[in-house]
């Protein structure tokens, strides 16, 4: 890649807000503002925030959490992973997963967790590629 990409925690209220048109490619059903609501909420329960940047451009994020359960121990769960569509196969996502990787060990997770939806092919790839492998399937049941 020509430009390095540079990884920035979002803390502050611009950061965040720079992030939103990238996530809400992968997250299209929340308008900014209950974007930025609702990220504030998640940061006061343990939820951070990263972006990739080339320049003063945001081109990738990623949320995380940390979480624990009596099946897999401490786990750095990815939340939101995306990078521009047009940004992509550029080693972005790669970046911010080794981000993901260096925290979970730097917090001494067991493993680094995410769910993907089942029609979000190319980014299995990507995962298998990066070397994380198919566990399980999730379950999910509307109750609004």
């Amino acid at each position: 890649m020509a430009n390095s990409v540079i990884i920035k925690f979002c803390e502050d209220d611009d950061q965040i807000t720079a992030a939103y048109p990238i996530m809400a490619q992968l997250r299209p059903h929340l308008d900014e503002a209950e974007f930025f609501a609702q990220i504030r909420r998640l940061m006061q329960s343990g939820y951070r925030m990263v972006s990739a940047n080339i320049g003063d451009e945001v081109v990738g994020v990623m949320g995380y959490r940390f979480l624990e359960d009596l099946a897999r121990g401490r786990t750095l769960y990815v939340d939101d992973l995306v990078v521009n569509e047009s940004n992509r196969d550029q080693g972005i996502g790669e970046s911010l997963m080794k981000v993901a990787e260096m925290e979970a060990e730097r917090r001494d997770c067991e493993t680094l967790r995410l769910c993907s939806g089942l029609q979000r092919e190319p980014a299995h790839r990507f995962y298998e590629g990066i070397g994380m492998e198919k566990s399980s399937y999730a379950f999910v049941k509307k109750l609004i």
